[in-house]
């Protein structure tokens, strides 16, 4: 009897699941959804003029100089790769521990991996200045000019490995996917989405079978992320690691940005949860339980950072190498000193609120934090890469870096990009796994 009343429970659930996701997405948008739409994309237009103006018009109207060739465009582009990390990163290895309450975001968290990407990819695409000649520089394709990529240069191997993780979350996303799109082919509306879901889900038919086989590719796929995500933001660091740039030229590179890539996606994580259980009345499926949880993974992260900013001054100083600590000189009490401490309290001190329960468990707190957090992030990359180019090896080439107005344009549009292609998506698609919560047993704390 016990069993019996367990499977009508759990039935009811995913009856009560797929009634939502299919509502959700035959009512059409709300008025929030509209209004928060058109913002994005009027935010994007900021970004579509300042990439009009780049193109048309040259470099020259960037800020970057001889001295500091790698400014705002690459800052806007680790700062995004990181936020993307995360996501797929958090989703894997929740469902590897089997943590019971991931079924509730984990789509969110993967989408924003995916959007992320796309988002940073525009950055290194521009900053080549002739952008439709970057196939030739990226890819070996032979050329009449003779012209080949150097293999041995990490931008090479950030090209390689942002795709291969790209198509990688990809993957991972749709695998996810599959069931709840051969429910829904069925529950909605709109024929234009029957005939997306159905082509989608076309060979799936459900049987025991294909659950078993689709269980374990899910399991072989998130094993196979989670080293994937930890290798690629390393490799993003030999960028900087590998060169002899005074403040790069180190090993605490790759943990180091790995440590901010979670720190980062973690906020932006939270920012959007909190926006989307708003947004589609999901406050029974992202509880405040599950927000406290993220707050956590966030300040965890934290002070995984914290530990990573200590270690690299304590190489600055047991290093006693002049350059480097001009370098460190130039964020800490110089020109850039402003950056360096605005992003020190954003990272390191305003964190430090999340211990305290009422905090992580206040939904407006948690905003506040993950906002300057985020907000921190940026201005740590910013720190990284300016300063150590304004003040190099040969004084005689110092010179201080202001970001133009078309940097910043472009800046603010990737946020209004970022949050347009999430939109689409969750307008189109179901914003939390039927499958997943369906099967979540209230007298359990994992699932199989």
């Amino acid at each position: 009897m016990p069993e019996e009343k367990q499977n009508k429970e759990n039935n009811d659930k995913f009856v009560f699941l797929t009634k939502l996701a299919a509502n959700s997405l035959n009512n059409g948008s709300s008025g929030y959804y509209r209004v928060l739409l058109t913002v994005s994309i009027v935010i994007t237009l900021f970004a579509i003029v300042g990439v009009y103006l780049t193109t048309s018009k040259g470099l020259k109207l960037w800020g970057i100089n001889n001295s500091i060739p790698w400014a705002l465009d690459i800052t806007n582009f680790v700062f995004w790769i990181g936020i993307s990390h995360a996501g797929s990163l958090i989703s894997a290895i929740l469902f590897l521990l089997r943590q019971h309450w991931r079924a509730g975001i984990h789509r969110i968290a993967e989408a924003m991996t995916i959007f992320a990407l796309f988002t940073a990819i525009i950055y290194p695409i521009f900053h080549t200045g002739r952008p439709w000649l970057t196939i030739f520089w990226v890819f070996p394709v032979p050329i009449q000019s003779g012209v080949w990529v150097n293999f041995k240069s990490p931008l090479m191997w950030d090209v390689f490995a942002i795709l291969i993780y790209l198509i990688s979350s990809i993957i991972f996303l749709y695998i996810g996917l599959l069931p709840d799109l051969a429910i829904l082919s069925k529950k909605v509306k709109s024929v234009f989405l029957q005939k997306i879901y159905s082509f989608l889900s076309s060979f799936w038919i459900g049987s025991s079978k294909q659950w078993k086989n689709y269980k374990a590719t899910y399991l072989v796929i998130a094993g196979l992320i989670t080293p994937l995500v930890l290798s690629v933001h390393s490799i993003v660091s030999f960028d900087f690691a590998v060169s002899l740039v005074p403040g790069w030229h180190t090993t605490i590179m790759p943990p180091y940005f790995v440590a901010g890539a979670i720190f980062s996606g973690c906020a932006s994580l939270v920012v959007l949860l909190i926006i989307f259980r708003k947004l589609f009345n999901l406050e029974e499926i992202i509880s405040v339980d599950v927000m406290e949880k993220v707050n956590k993974l966030m300040l965890v992260s934290g002070l995984m950072l914290a530990y990573s900013y200590l270690t690299e001054y304590f190489f600055l100083f047991y290093g006693a190498n002049p350059f480097e600590n001009q370098s460190f000189s130039n964020r800490f009490i110089g020109d850039y000193k402003y950056v360096f401490w605005s992003m020190f309290a954003m990272n390191i001190i305003f964190p430090q609120l999340l211990w305290v329960k009422k905090i992580r468990r206040s939904i407006p707190f948690s905003l506040f934090v993950s906002v300057f957090v985020l907000l921190g992030m940026w201005l740590e990359r910013y720190s990284i890469i300016v300063p150590s180019l304004a003040k190099d090896y040969i004084s005689s080439s110092w010179d201080v870096y202001f970001p133009t107005l078309t940097e910043i344009s472009i800046l603010i549009g990737s946020f209004g990009l970022f949050m347009t292609l999430f939109l689409l998506f969750l307008r189109f698609f179901p914003i939390f796994s039927i499958y997943d919560l369906s099967k979540l047993n209230s007298n359990k704390k994992n699932y199989d």
